[in-house]
């Protein structure tokens, strides 16, 4: 059974008891009350926001923030400045100025908010499912749509939607997930049920080239050299209509368009989490345990650096690296109902701390301000 149809398996069936688990955990917002705590504004900080999903069909995601100067954590930082939850299903966050940007997916809303109060300050309505955002400038931002073969374009200073992006030869609905941009160009993975990673002219708004990787291109991270860095999941059960293979690593190269390198992984191995250093030398991936290896480097490491749970190897759900430190960061979702976890581990796999979090930890996002 793949990683998807595991977290459907154990939502679904968990589901009769979902609204009581969002209960309780808006019951332990704050430590003593119901009362909105509002954090105190940091004037110097430097730190990680965990994107909390929460469980499936309940309004419980949440957002930890973890201050890295001061070694603290603050979990459900949105309520407590707020007196709201996030909603359903918190896909990913971006930072821009001083201004973050959290996008919560089956709620269909994109928050902004301050990043030193934690308040909101807007919102971006209107869009379906919406997965991840990215800033092209001030006044345009690209968001990809979960089961759709359209990008839409936004103007966050005014919070409205001003076009979609045609996403063309895609199998079924779609699914266009994150973004990374060099130049004029803006490169999508898209993944459920999907082989290809495209790219956008962002003078255009249009996609100008498509490149087929490999089934199921889940994340992607860009090296120093500004190549892509894709982990495919190979599609994960053996009836998927678009294709079933071995996952792989694959390197992109920008400046032809084309497959550099192709690494094949474990099949049926939980893969899909890739991370890079702030030095964009060195990658990080999931399959089961985690590995690391250079960006020069011409095979698969033979040796984990962090070993995964043998009970339970699905619950490692995302990845990221400090880009300062380069200290390792998994986001540990346990048993996907309960609370989760953060481990941070060094490049020897010694594990340094750890925090708590909210349920399904799995989005790390990175933000410093002097």
């Amino acid at each position: 059974m793949n990683y998807k149809k595991i977290v459907k398996f154990i939502n679904r069936t968990l589901a009769a008891s979902a609204m009581l688990l969002a209960v309780s955990a808006l019951s332990a917002c704050s430590d003593d009350d119901d009362t909105p705590v509002i954090p105190d504004t940091d004037v110097n900080k430097y730190g990680v926001f965990v994107v909390c999903e929460g469980n499936y069909g309940a309004s419980n995601s949440s957002l930890t923030w973890a201050n890295m100067e001061e070694n603290s954590y603050l979990n459900e930082i949105f309520y407590k400045a707020n007196d709201v939850t996030l909603g359903s299903q918190a896909q990913s966050m971006t930072t821009h100025d001083d201004d973050g940007w959290v996008v919560v997916s089956d709620s269909h809303v994109i928050f902004k908010i301050d990043l030193d109060t934690y308040k909101e300050e807007g919102r971006i309505v209107g869009l379906t499912k919406p997965r991840y955002m990215h800033f092209v400038s001030d006044t345009k931002a690209y968001v990809t749509l979960m089961n759709s073969n359209q990008i839409a374009v936004v103007n966050p200073e005014s919070y409205s939607i001003t076009g979609y992006i045609d996403i063309p030869d895609l199998y079924g609905a779609g699914d266009a997930a994150m973004m990374v941009q060099d130049g004029n160009y803006v490169y999508v993975n898209c993944w459920s049920y999907q082989n290809k990673i495209i790219r956008i002219d962002t003078t255009t708004d249009k996609v100008d080239a498509s490149l087929e990787v490999g089934v199921q291109p889940k994340e992607m991270v860009m090296d120093r050299n500004k190549n892509l860095w894709v982990v495919t999941d190979g599609g994960g059960w053996e009836q998927n209509p678009a294709g079933f293979e071995t996952p792989a690593i694959v390197k992109v190269n920008t400046s032809s368009f084309t497959i550099d390198k192709k690494f094949e992984l474990t099949m049926y191995a939980n893969v899909g989490s890739i991370a890079i250093n702030g030095e964009g030398d060195r990658i990080y991936y999931t399959c089961n345990d985690i590995y690391s290896m250079s960006i020069n480097d011409n095979a698969l490491p033979a040796e984990p650096i962090i070993e995964a749970d043998p009970e339970n190897a699905y619950r490692y759900y995302g990845l990221g690296v400090d880009p300062t430190t380069g200290l390792v960061y998994v986001a540990d979702a346990k048993d996907f109902t309960q609370n989760g976890e953060v481990k941070v581990y060094d490049n020897n796999g010694n594990l340094k701390k750890k925090f708590d979090t909210g349920i399904c930890p799995r989005f790390f996002c990175w933000y410093y301000k002097k």
